[in-house]
This record gives C-alpha cells, sequence and structure tokens, in this order.
C-alpha cells in the first residue's frame, strides 16, 4: 500500500460457488469469470454507495484481490464497470479512485435529474392509469410514514421516484437516472440531511402528487423542477 493511503476493511465473502478461478493464459473469458467481476463490481459499489470507501481514497488493487481471493484481473474488469457508471476514477500511473463529487458535478448532475425526472413526472399525469397513480399516492403515504426515521426515509423517497421513473416508462431515461442517482449519492452533503429539508421535501411531494391525480403534466413538471432545484441548494455545503 502507498505511503498515507488508507487502509481498507475487509470486504465481504462473494457469493462463488467454486474458488474464482484467474482467466487463462490466451486472455480468452470464462463465463465463470464473467459473473465473478459483476459479483465484485457489486460489493464494490456497496460499499462505495455506503461510504465505507470514501469519496476521494484510493482502491489498494493488490489489497482487495488479496481478500476477495481473487486474481487482479476480474478485479480490473470490475473497476472499468465502476468507471463506467461514474463512481470510479482511473487515475494515469497512479491507480483507480473513488469518485469525488465536485461542486460543478453536483450542479450538472441535479441539472440533468430534474431535467430527466420532470419528463417523466409529466409523462405521468398525462397517461399513467388510475391505478398507477394510486400506486404512487401509496408509496408517497409510505414516505410520510417514515419522516422521523432518517435512513428508511432516504429508501422510501428512493422507491417513489424509481416507481414514477418505471411508469413513466421510458428505458434509457431510467437508465440515464440510475447513473446519475448513483454520482448523486457520492456527495457527502446529501440534501435530505440538512435540517428541515425532510419536512420541505414532503410538502414538495404533495404537491407534484396532487398535480399527477390532477392530471395537471405541465405543472407536475415544474414542481419536479423546483423540488431538485431545491434539494441541490440543500445539498451544498453549509
Amino acid at each position: 500500500m502507498a505511503e498515507n493511503e488508507p487502509a481498507m476493511s475487509a470486504p465481504p465473502a462473494l457469493s462463488t460457488t467454486a474458488p474464482p478461478q484467474p482467466l487463462p493464459a490466451s486472455g480468452a473469458r470464462l463465463p465463470s469469470t464473467r459473473a465473478l467481476y459483476e459479483q465484485v463490481a457489486e460489493q464494490l459499489r456497496g460499499r462505495i454507495l455506503a461510504h465505507t470507501l470514501s469519496p476521494g481514497s484510493w482502491i489498494d488493487e493488490q489489497a482487495l484481490a488479496a481478500q476477495y481471493g481473487i486474481s487482479r484481473t476480474p478485479l480490473r474488469e470490475a473497476l472499468k464497470v465502476l468507471a463506467a457508471e461514474g463512481l470510479v476514477t482511473m487515475k494515469l500511473r497512479r491507480g483507480a479512485y473513488v469518485t469525488e463529487v465536485s461542486e460543478r458535478d453536483l450542479s450538472e448532475v441535479y441539472h440533468l435529474l430534474a431535467l430527466l425526472e420532470s419528463d417523466a413526472a409529466a409523462a405521468v399525469a398525462e397517461s399513467a392509469s388510475d391505478a398507477q397513480i394510486a400506486e404512487l399516492v401509496a408509496l408517497h403515504a409510505a414516505l410520510e410514514s417514515e419522516a422521523g426515521h432518517r435512513d428508511r426515509f432516504f429508501a422510501a423517497n428512493e422507491r417513489f421516484h424509481l416507481r414514477l421513473l418505471e411508469i413513466a416508462d421510458n428505458r434509457w431515461r431510467n437508465q440515464l437516472v440510475a447513473d446519475l442517482r448513483k454520482v448523486m449519492k457520492l456527495n457527502r452533503h446529501g440534501s435530505l440531511s440538512r435540517e428541515g429539508r425532510i419536512e420541505a421535501s414532503l410538502k414538495e411531494h404533495r404537491a407534484i402528487v396532487s398535480a399527477i391525480r390532477t392530471r395537471k403534466a405541465e405543472r407536475a413538471r415544474e414542481l419536479m423542477q423546483r423540488h431538485f432545484a431545491n434539494g441541490r441548494r440543500a445539498a451544498s455545503p453549509a
């Protein structure tokens, strides 16, 4: 490990049914190796989003390979996946680092999420079935019930937003939002962590749900954009 780099805690075991095998010398991929790098990517993604691997920290490939009991080949493939998602940054001759989100990054991510999710809210207000809208109303009620429990509120909030996107039914938009939300979670100053933000967010959600229930597509679009603008301000360091 390089001098002054943070030590890494031991990760949970990978769920393999047999010991992982390195790639053959020819470089041909084995089915088990592909499954393995996906498992490694999932494990690392969870640690990054939970901040047990903190933004800006160096990823010690040699130590991780030893801890997981794998060769460095599937580990490097996993890091490529995470780099494509924006969670890892590859630095020339320095290795892989957990991405550190700058103020500019945060502004750009929130800007794009506002555009994509406001468009989804308008689409839902315009064309969702009554049953689908009732489902969103129920998800919002669940969100209201978790206002006193921050972690559960975070999870309920994400379920509402993701279900709204699913109902809007544009897989390309959903894919973009999924990647952007991963980057947003890297921010140390999450918008919902700011004092008073949960109550404000609930008020904004109530207005969005009301616009969707009354089929006011442009109103839903405007309110969702405002929701993300307020979230962006709350996510900025004090």
